[in-house]
């Protein structure tokens, strides 16, 4: 039996994991405002430059408040710092192919869609997790699994029984975010959360930069005509909502931090909807709301199930 405290919910939290879920998105909206001055590596390796900066200052304030003297990596230990490298590179390549694909995608779909499909990852960690690492997965996260490939058919194969190339892309996108999430998981352990993200930002930079200038032909003058938006996805999505992430989950159950994170999807559809006008057909509808309960359904654990509890 585990005698462990269980984690409270505060209140603070809560409104922290919201408040993140809600950046997260509306940050659909800059991503697809965002594709109309920038190329996706154009785009990204602009946000992450912001997200870099973001979390360098992050890091000196936290040192500041802490006492400690700054370094970019926060430890001296060569073996911490090696692995904090190694595991930063290493989630930064899956977070630029990730994003790489999200960004492809909206182009081609709508920011609700973009969301939903995206918001699948959650449901995709533990399929993962299990083909990949031979972790357990409990019959919930199998029957959510089901479900979302249903509400997945009814937003993305139209009677034609074909898939919008946004949409495949988006649905990629999903996978290299699971990935990258357990990449996350395996390396974090013990190391520097907010310093990881840094590294994992400015591998991110340096990856979307070299290929941009490989294969885009990036412009000055359309990102600063785009700042706004590049703005708003590098430093509110990728820094502040990953600061109000880690805060944020430290005074919430992580049942209940997976459930109000997931509220991103709801939050890309509503501002879609309002900002851009991008309606959506009742198939589609019907198909968002059953992805979303396959997201619900694979928060819940499996000791709060009747037949699982204790005696």
């Amino acid at each position: 039996m585990n005698n462990s405290p269980a984690k409270k919910n505060s209140l603070g939290g809560i409104l922290m994991l919201t408040a993140c879920a809600f950046i997260w998105g509306t940050a659909f909206i800059a991503q697809s405002l965002g594709s109309d001055y920038a190329e996706p590596l154009t785009f990204n390796c602009a946000r992450s430059v912001l997200a870099t900066i973001f979390l360098l200052g992050c890091c000196l304030v936290i040192d500041k408040i802490s006492g400690h003297p700054f370094t970019i990596l926060g430890t001296k230990d060569p073996l911490r710092r090696e692995r904090l490298l190694k595991g930063g590179v290493l989630c930064g390549v899956a977070l630029s192919l990730a994003s790489f694909m999200q960004q492809l995608g909206i182009m081609y779909t709508t920011v609700g869609k973009s969301g939903f499909i995206t918001a699948l990852y959650i449901v995709l960690v533990p399929l993962l997790s299990f083909l990949v690492l031979r972790r357990s997965v409990s019959l919930l996260q199998w029957a959510s699994v089901a479900v979302a490939a249903v509400g997945m058919y009814f937003i993305c194969i139209n009677e034609g029984f074909s898939i919008n190339k946004g949409d495949f892309y988006t649905l990629i996108c999903a996978f290299c975010f699971a990935g990258q999430i357990i990449c996350v998981d395996k390396i974090i352990t013990d190391l520097d959360g907010v310093r990881l993200s840094l590294v994992q930002f400015a591998t991110c930079t340096v990856l979307n930069g070299v290929l941009m200038l490989i294969f885009e032909n990036p412009s000055w003058s359309s990102v600063v005509q785009g700042w706004l938006p590049i703005a708003y996805a590098g430093i509110m999505s990728s820094g502040v909502a990953y600061t109000l992430q880690i805060v944020g989950q430290r005074h919430c159950a992580p049942v209940l931090a997976c459930m109000l994170m997931s509220l991103e999807s709801a939050f890309a559809l509503l501002s879609g909807w309002l900002l851009l006008g991008q309606a959506m057909s009742a198939r589609e509808i019907f198909g968002c709301a059953l992805v979303f309960a396959a997201i619900m359904l694979a928060q819940i654990p499996a000791n709060m199930l009747p037949w699982n509890k204790e005696k």
